[in-house]
C-alpha cells in the first residue's frame, strides 16, 4: 500500500519492451531492409526497370542492319494442251511434274531515316531513366509506409503503458477502498465505482493488444513476411528537429514525382524528333545472295537455273500524304507543351504540401515542449492525490480527476510526438532524403 506511484509511472514509462517474453525484436532496418528485398510492388518495379534497360538498344531504335533467309521447294503437276496455227502439230502433256526450289540470304540497313533512330535511341534512354526514377518513388513509398507503420506500433504501444498506469492506479485505490471498508470508512458505492474502474481498464487493455497485433500484421504485410511471427518493438520516437522550409523548398526538384515530370517532357520532345524524320527521305542499302532452280520436265527446256549476288540502294521521298505527318507531329508539340504545364503544377502542389507539412512539423515540435511539461505536472498530481487519498485527504471523484488529467496529457504527448514524426518523414519524403 505505500508504493511511491510517481516512481511506478516513471518505471512503466520507460521501460521499452512492447510484449514480455523471448519474442523476436523488429528493428526499423531490419524491417526496411527485408521490404526492399521482398516487397511486391518494389520487384514489380525491379523488373519495369530491366524491360526497360533491355529495350534500350540501337537494335530496338532500328539502327542495327537485319539479316534474313529464305528457303522454298514446290512441286506440282501439270497438264498442258497446246493448238497453233499455221498446221503446226498440236502439243498434249499429262501429269508432267515440275519442281522450283529457291534461296536466298538477304541484308539491309537504314543509312539515314531524317535521324529516327536517333530520337528513338535517345527516347528509350529516358524511358530507362523514367523506369529507376519511378523504382526508387516506390522505394520511398514502401520505406515511408513502413515507417509510419512502425512508429505507430510504438505509439500504441505507449498507449498500452497508458492505460496499464491507469489500471494499476485503478487496482491500488481498490485495495485503499477495501482497507478503509474493513474499519467502516468506505461505503458500497466507492467499492463499486472502484471495481468498474478497474474492470473498464482491464477490458481497455486487452483491446488496446488486439490494435498492437493488427498493427503488426500490417507491418508483416509491408515487408512481406512469409509467416505472422511474433515479435516486439524496441525503439523510441525520436524526432529529427534540423528541418528547415527553405532547404526543403529548394531540394524539391530532387523530388522522384518531379523528376518524373522532368523524363516525360524530355521523352515527349523525342517523340516530336521521331514524328518530324517522317517527313525527310529514307535511305536504305539492300544486299544479298539469291539462287533459283526450276527442273521443267516440259517443252524445249528441262532446267531453269540462275544464281548470284544482288545489291541497291533504295530512296523513299514523302511527298504528300495528307498532312497526317503534319498533324502528329503538333499533336506532339501539344503534348510536350502539356508535359511542361503538368510539371509546373507539381511544382506548386510540392511547394504547398512541403509549406503545409512544415507548418504541422514546427508547430508540433512548440507543442511537444511544453506537453512534456504539462505530462510531468499531472504525474505529479496522481502521486499527491493518490497520498491524499490514502489518509482520507481525497475522494475517489479526485483520484479520478487525476487520472483522466494524466491520460489526456499522456495521450496528447504521445499523439504530438508521432504527428511530428509522420510531418518529419513526409518531408524528407518530398525531398528524396529519406533514410533510417
Amino acid at each position: 500500500m505505500n508504493l511511491n506511484i510517481k516512481n511506478i509511472f516513471l518505471f512503466i514509462w520507460l521501460s521499452l519492451p512492447l510484449i514480455a517474453g523471448a519474442q523476436q525484436q523488429l528493428t526499423l532496418r531490419n524491417a526496411i531492409d527485408t521490404a526492399l528485398r521482398n516487397n511486391y510492388d518494389i520487384q514489380i518495379s525491379k523488373n519495369y526497370v530491366e524491360i526497360a534497360r533491355m529495350n534500350n538498344t540501337y537494335g530496338v531504335a532500328g539502327g542495327l542492319p537485319y539479316v534474313s533467309a529464305n528457303a522454298a521447294d514446290n512441286g506440282s503437276l501439270t497438264t498442258i494442251n497446246q493448238t497453233f496455227y499455221d498446221d503446226i502439230p498440236e502439243t498434249s502433256i499429262s501429269n508432267r511434274g515440275e519442281n522450283t526450289v529457291n534461296a536466298g540470304v538477304s541484308a539491309g540497313i537504314v543509312l539515314f531515316n531524317g535521324f529516327k533512330i536517333t530520337a528513338t535511341k535517345e527516347k528509350l534512354s529516358r524511358l530507362q531513366n523514367l523506369s529507376e526514377i519511378q523504382l526508387n518513388q516506390q522505394i520511398q513509398n514502401t520505406i515511408a509506409d513502413i515507417m509510419i507503420t512502425y512508429f505507430d506500433i510504438i505509439r500504441q504501444d505507449n498507449y498500452l503503458k497508458i492505460i496499464q498506469n491507469s489500471l494499476d492506479v485503478s487496482k491500488q485505490k481498490l485495495e485503499i477502498i477495501n482497507v478503509k471498508k474493513n474499519v467502516g470508512m468506505s461505503d458500497a458505492v466507492e467499492i463499486l465505482q472502484a471495481q468498474t474502474d478497474v474492470n473498464s481498464a482491464e477490458q481497455l487493455l486487452e483491446i488496446q493488444k488486439m490494435v498492437i497485433q493488427q498493427n503488426k500484421s500490417d507491418l508483416l504485410l509491408l515487408i512481406n513476411s512469409k509467416n505472422q511471427m511474433q515479435f516486439s518493438v524496441v525503439d523510441t520516437i525520436i524526432i529529427d528537429q534540423s528541418l528547415q522550409l527553405d532547404s526543403i523548398i529548394n531540394y524539391l526538384n530532387r523530388n522522384t514525382q518531379y523528376l518524373s515530370a522532368e523524363q516525360q517532357i524530355l521523352i515527349d520532345e523525342q517523340i516530336v524528333k521521331e514524328v518530324s524524320s517522317q517527313r525527310y527521305p529514307s535511305i536504305k542499302l539492300n544486299a544479298g545472295y539469291d539462287f533459283y532452280q526450276a527442273n521443267l520436265n516440259k517443252g524445249t527446256m528441262s532446267m531453269n537455273q540462275n544464281y548470284g549476288p544482288t545489291a541497291g540502294i533504295n530512296m523513299q521521298i514523302p511527298i504528300f500524304n495528307g498532312n497526317i505527318y503534319k498533324t502528329q507531329k503538333d499533336v506532339a508539340k501539344i503534348n510536350v507543351s502539356n508535359s511542361k504545364l503538368e510539371m509546373e503544377s507539381l511544382l506548386n502542389s510540392l511547394t504547398t504540401q512541403a509549406t503545409k507539412t512544415y507548418r504541422t512539423y514546427s508547430t508540433t515540435l512548440q507543442q511537444i515542449e511544453s506537453q512534456r511539461k504539462n505530462f510531468e505536472m499531472t504525474k505529479q498530481l496522481v502521486d499527491v492525490v493518490m497520498q491524499q487519498f490514502h489518509v482520507s485527504q481525497a475522494t475517489i471523484l479526485d483520484v479520478r480527476a487525476a487520472q483522466t488529467s494524466f491520460e489526456n496529457a499522456a495521450y496528447l504527448l504521445v499523439n504530438l510526438l508521432f504527428s511530428a514524426k509522420v510531418a518529419e518523414i513526409e518531408l524528407k519524403q518530398l525531398t528524396y532524403s529519406l533514410g533510417i
